[in-house]
């Protein structure tokens, strides 16, 4: 007889949530239906996303790293700026096998709008038609173009935050590695909100929610297998793939990292905090109690506006603003 091992349950709140999205809520993505489930993602044009709202955007084309593929950024700076100001390099989530570069950033746009900061936002490969190193070699790429350019685009390249949620988290955490170990730019902080970590599969956590709300394990095995293709879970993954791996994680910006109690990565994050503080780097963490992988998309909830809000103060102290 199988065992379902015990786990913290859902936000009250949350539940609901999810109650009203019914199975939709715990379809797990497989290699086999990653078509479709890019297609059923629903996306949103430029206009939408900056309707209402005193934000303008730009298109840029960049370069790419060592000969490969150009990469795509979109710049988005509050309207009449004036002076330099600190910039958010945004990856966005989507277990680096789905989304694009406006895929969940409206909390990102509200710190342009609210906080007058410049949002750069990067159009990474996804595997596995572009598996390790694309996403990570994409968003370096960017990120230099972006402070070369810091005078063009009206920012301050001495506040920079590089962030981003789930794999996005993920990819930050390997171009912080990068950064440091190329001596590329330095940035003023790494902004990881449940990232994707750990390719093992080892935790209590991930054995918890193999079939959790939004993104489950099983989706994680997709994506991982993806991103990694035959060195998926063998001694040959690179750090900055799968950044948990790293036994040196000296040197490196201070991070703001949370999570969930109640979702596949939560014991990844909360020991890449602890390897941070014995590192010698300054990280903050939360666990949000009963919060499942991506529940601020549900902001009705009071957890995920705790969450929203935690954040948001990190980065202005980061940033002082």
């Amino acid at each position: 007889m199988s065992h379902t091992p015990a786990k913290p349950p859902y936000d009250p709140e949350l539940t609901a949530s999810l109650a009203a999205m019914g199975d939709l809520a715990y379809i797990s993505v497989t290699l086999e239906t990653l078509p479709a489930a890019r297609a059923s993602r629903p996306t949103q044009s430029v206009d939408e996303l900056l309707a209402g709202r005193a934000v303008d955007h730009v298109e840029h084309t960049v370069p790419g790293q060592g000969g490969e593929p150009d990469v795509v950024l979109s710049v988005f700076t509050p309207r009449g700026l004036a002076a330099p100001v600190p910039v958010v390099y945004h990856a966005h989530g989507g277990g680096m096998i789905m989304g694009d570069r406006f895929a969940n950033i409206g909390r990102v746009l509200d710190w342009v709008e609210n906080l007058g900061i410049v949002a750069v936002s990067v159009e990474y490969r996804l595997a596995p038609e572009a598996p390790y190193p694309a996403a990570v070699e994409d968003c370096y790429a960017g990120l230099l173009w972006t402070v070369e350019h810091a005078a063009d685009l009206g920012i301050d390249p001495e506040r920079v935050i590089i962030g981003g949620g789930s794999s996005g988290g993920g990819i930050t955490a390997g171009l912080a590695l990068l950064l440091r170990d190329r001596g590329g730019p330095k940035v003023a902080g790494q902004w990881l909100s449940s990232p994707m970590l750990d390719d093992r599969d080892v935790t209590v956590s991930s054995k918890q929610y193999v079939d959790g709300a939004i993104w489950s394990g099983r989706s994680n095995d997709t994506a991982w297998r993806a991103l990694l293709g035959d060195d998926f879970q063998t001694e040959n993954v690179s750090i900055y793939a799968a950044p948990a791996r790293a036994t040196d994680l000296s040197n490196l910006p201070p991070a703001f990292i949370d999570v969930g109690s109640a979702e596949v990565f939560r014991d990844e994050d909360v020991a890449y905090a602890s390897a941070l503080w014995a590192a010698g780097v300054q990280a903050e963490l939360h666990v949000w109690a009963g919060a499942f992988h991506g529940s601020e998309m549900f902001a009705q909830a009071s957890v995920s506006r705790a969450a929203i809000e935690a954040r948001t103060n990190w980065l202005k102290r980061t940033l002082a603003l």
